[in-house]
């Protein structure tokens, strides 16, 4: 009867493992993009429109694009550190621009921050490439 018992045991704990591995909800990325439009140009450039999601206080790796960003914050707020100027903390309702090849990084706030970013770039470059120190 012990041994019933165990075994019943084991496999209702080997249940409960592979029932909460099969529930347990995936992790979310810290930066998530949606293309919300792509408008190609005759002269060789591209907007291109997006959706950026950043979790809480997710820094944003120093880089340059190969044209002009643009941004407006819909939520939350970026602490947005571009080279040659001060750091500033831009706050939701307001916006930025990132002259072309232009070292920044950043850093969102403690809630999540979301963003409408438009990159006007060459199409034959990557929109965006990791910048040195």
């Amino acid at each position: 009867m012990k041994r019933l018992l165990a075994i019943a045991a084991g496999l209702a704990l080997a249940a409960s493992v592979g029932f909460a591995q099969t529930i347990t909800p995936p992790t979310k990325e810290p930066v998530k993009r949606t293309p919300l439009q792509k408008t190609e140009y005759p002269d060789g450039h591209v907007i291109h429109m997006q959706l950026v999601e950043l979790a809480p206080d997710t820094p944003v790796a120093r880089h340059t694009h190969p044209g002009v960003e643009t941004s407006y914050v819909l939520e939350g707020e970026l602490q947005l550190a571009v080279e040659g100027k001060a750091a500033v903390v831009v706050n939701a309702g307001e916006s930025f621009a990132v002259p072309a090849n232009t070292p920044h990084e950043g850093k969102a706030g403690p809630k999540v921050t979301k963003l409408i970013v438009t990159y006007v770039v060459d199409k034959a470059k990557p929109i965006a490439s990791p910048a040195p120190k």
